[in-house]
């Protein structure tokens, strides 16, 4: 498994994400890098030093996807923390996921995105998707089957 250079942090660290709808579809990621390596979620990553949340989302998403992005206010925040079999703390991150508007660009995979889709209510249902992605679709959107 991929673990990464995030992997045992000494403190948490701070993330973001960017939930894009684009003609009623969501950008969704294939995560290929721990934690929840396969799984589909909302593409983002680790905040950099001196970067606002809005910065931090907006590259992220154009490193992940190659689309254009207008980050605006957080819509959900959620603590990850992933234990190992010996109960060492092996990813801890806070999450912020930003609304952001859809922009432009060229849907393609980069950076730790095995793969990117613009993503429909129904076509989740063939996904395996991230719990929190799954929880934020459906509590803050409304975006998402009841099998989801």
């Amino acid at each position: 498994m991929n673990l990464g250079p995030a992997a045992y942090p000494e403190h948490p660290r701070a993330a973001v994400g960017a939930v894009v709808f684009h003609q009623d579809r969501v950008l969704l990621i294939r995560r290929g890098v721990a934690p929840a390596m396969g799984q589909w979620a909302i593409p983002g990553g680790s905040v950099k030093l001196g970067e606002t949340l809005a910065q931090a989302a907006e590259r992220e998403i154009l490193e992940e996807t190659g689309i254009i992005i207008k980050a605006r206010e957080p819509v959900y925040i959620f603590d990850l923390v992933e234990r190992d079999a010996q109960g060492r703390i092996r990813f801890h991150y806070i999450v912020a996921d930003l609304a952001a508007d859809f922009i432009g660009g060229v849907l393609k995979s980069g950076d730790d995105a095995t793969d990117a889709r613009w993503v429909s209510a129904e076509d989740m249902q063939n996904l395996t998707i991230s719990k929190n992605t799954l929880n934020l679709l459906k509590s803050k959107f409304g975006f998402g089957s009841e099998k989801v």
